[in-house]
């Protein structure tokens, strides 16, 4: 089993983590091979995916070490415990309710909660989560992590919502410590047609995204 500080490492390394939002739980297992197979670890599959518990159980099971298996769109503490118990290895919220924090803690899980505004962000922290999902970021975008990280640099930032392939840097250099990605990434078109070898060659994009902004960056 990892540790809570090695889940957060493998988190922000490469730093991208899929959204999933499945039309079947039996979707969950090649999908999850296909991110794989293009550099993406983190995956956090959403309450919204139908029998989601029992798809990171058996997500869990299966890919073990090879990936990280989260839960995403917790809305309370009961979900957030009978995921973990499922082996979930980080819990998501689009909501900042700290008691999904607290359960994810008692657990030595890794939770993001959901802000939107610099105050739901610190009152997230001060919840203990240890990041800070800024959802929905479409209409935000990268100047806005910049200006909330101004005065508030300890927060570890991961915007859900509008990241592409195309402004990863924009969103890295404005310091955000991971990106969720949703739709471009894993799109309602992919999973209608179980079309994975395009899933595998978008993840990689992302990847390829992030080396070279760190490679750049020194």
């Amino acid at each position: 089993m990892r540790s809570k500080s090695e889940i957060i490492s493998l988190l922000q390394n490469p730093g991208i983590i899929a959204v999933v939002r499945a039309k079947a739980a039996e979707q969950v297992v090649p999908l999850t091979e296909a991110l794989l197979a293009g550099g993406v670890i983190a995956v956090e599959i959403t309450m919204t995916t139908p029998n989601a518990i029992q798809a990171i159980r058996e997500a869990s099971q299966k890919f073990g070490a090879r990936a990280l298996i989260g839960v995403g769109t917790v809305l309370d503490a009961k979900t957030c415990k009978e995921a973990i118990e499922a082996g979930a290895e980080f819990v998501v919220s689009p909501i900042t309710r700290p008691e999904i924090a607290a359960a994810a803690r008692a657990a030595d899980r890794p939770v993001m909660l959901g802000a939107y505004t610099p105050t739901e962000a610190q009152t997230a922290y001060e919840a203990g989560s240890d990041f800070i999902k800024i959802f929905p970021a479409d209409g935000l975008g990268p100047n806005y992590i910049k200006a909330l990280r101004a005065p508030l640099p300890h927060l570890r930032i991961v915007p859900t919502g509008g990241v592409d392939v195309h402004n990863v840097a924009d969103f890295l250099k404005a310091g955000c410590a991971a990106l969720g990605v949703g739709s471009s990434l894993v799109s309602a078109q992919i999973l209608q047609e179980s079309n994975w070898p395009e899933l595998t060659r978008r993840a990689a994009e992302f990847v390829k995204a992030v080396e070279a902004f760190r490679k750049a960056a020194g």
